[in-house]
């Protein structure tokens, strides 16, 4: 990666401001109550779509920019420094079901489907069961043939933002596969509309109050050869791991969030730092919390290069690397947790007050920590990978010998 690459250019730099502006102006206001009342934030998604920031990564020939994940990764980091549960709303765009259909589906689904996200409209994804979380291939959802199509038949939890989605993108089981296997899995895109859809309920959360995890229930819900977005194969797992590959994105987006939430945390630390007084002397001016300080933001610095790594290498519309993804997620998960952590301790009992935002960014990093897979799945990942040959992109890694 060459220094230029970290230098942000003119166009860059003016969404950089955009984003943060809708943030600082039409998010950061509201999101207490947001997170107080559990309400969707409903207002934030208003000020997203006036901005026409969720236009960014759909392509052109749909109304959207077609840029990038670093651009993505922008605009995430500048809304999650005011409200992580506002940025997700542009996650499930930007990385979501749409960044998919533009990528792997065919022209109807992209015809259908990418004009509305240009619009601001909400997509979800079904991957997580009851019985099925991190481990995927013992999914029970699936289809059962019907005339040139098929019925899907599956119950979905944790899906962000079901209950308000136009369309689901939902992993499932095609006929002929292997239960337990990932042999026979691929995905269908659900108009969230069609019979035999219904909501069966929300969760109740720690932190990301304001945007609700819906369950939604498929009862033999119709779906068309169109509708397929990856047909899955019973005879080999090429279905899954397609889909798998694409995780990578929503792996990025998930680290720019926690380095945006992490960033505005440490950012109001030093302000109250700034104006505190203990006896006759500014926080700012302490030894040991100016050490605070230092550790924090540099290990936020370096989180922030790594995720800056994989998203230069999925290049202008590829995808980001699954090892330099995983290292990005870790890093920038871990590091988030310690900077809030921190800032909650630098402001004392005030930090672990719902009066200030800290600590509502420590709950909302929280939840990252788990979605899009979790921390441990990501080391398992990047261990074995490491164990197993592959290096990370850079002249310094030596591959083994074979």
């Amino acid at each position: 990666m060459s220094a230029i690459d970290l230098v942000e250019d003119d166009d860059r730099a003016a969404l950089r401001k955009l984003a943060r502006d809708v943030a600082e102006r039409d998010i950061a206001p509201h999101a207490p109550g947001w997170d107080e009342t559990e309400e969707f934030a409903e207002a934030s998604l208003e000020a997203l779509r006036r901005a026409e920031l969720f236009t960014v990564t759909v392509g052109e020939d749909y109304g959207g920019m077609g840029m990038g994940d670093v651009e993505a990764a922008i605009v995430l980091e500048e809304i999650a420094r005011v409200d992580v549960s506002s940025a997700i709303l542009c996650q499930l765009v930007f990385n979501g079901p749409p960044r998919a259909i533009e990528h792997l589906g065919n022209e109807t689904l992209r015809s259908r489907w990418l004009p509305q996200a240009a619009a601001g409209e909400l997509f979800c994804i079904g991957i997580t069961e009851p019985d099925a979380g991190s481990a995927a291939t013992t999914m029970r959802a699936h289809l059962t043939p019907d005339g040139d199509g098929w019925r899907l038949d599956a119950y979905k939890n944790y899906v962000t933002g079901g209950h308000k989605a136009v369309a689901c993108l939902v992993w499932c089981r095609f006929p002929g596969s292997e239960a337990g296997t990932g042999k026979g899995i691929g995905a269908v895109v659900v108009d969230l509309a069609s019979h035999g859809v219904s909501v069966a309920g929300t969760h109740r959360k720690m932190g990301l109050r304001g945007c609700t995890e819906a369950e939604l229930a498929f009862d033999g819900v119709r779906i068309e050869p169109d509708d397929v977005l990856v047909p899955g194969d019973p005879a080999d797992n090429s279905g899954l791991k397609t889909l798998l590959a694409h995780i990578n994105h929503e792996r990025c987006g998930n680290a720019a969030m926690c380095v945006g939430a992490a960033q505005g945390a440490l950012e109001y630390a030093m302000a109250y730092m700034r104006d505190r007084k203990v006896g006759t002397k500014l926080l700012a001016e302490l030894q040991g919390l100016q050490w605070k300080i230092a550790d924090i933001a540099t290990e936020l610095e370096g989180a922030r290069f790594l995720l800056q790594r994989a998203l230069v290498l999925a290049g202008r519309h590829g995808t980001p690397p699954p090892l330099e993804s995983a290292m990005a997620k870790i890093a920038c998960n871990l590091a988030a947790k310690r900077v809030c952590d921190e800032a909650i301790q630098l402001l004392g009992g005030y930090g672990y007050s719902r009066e200030y935002p800290v600590e509502r960014a420590y709950r909302d990093i929280r939840g990252l920590c788990i979605g899009a897979g979790t921390v441990e799945i990501q080391r398992n990942f990047v261990g074995t990978a490491l164990l197993g040959g592959r290096v990370p992109a850079g002249p310094w890694w030596k591959a083994p010998p074979r």
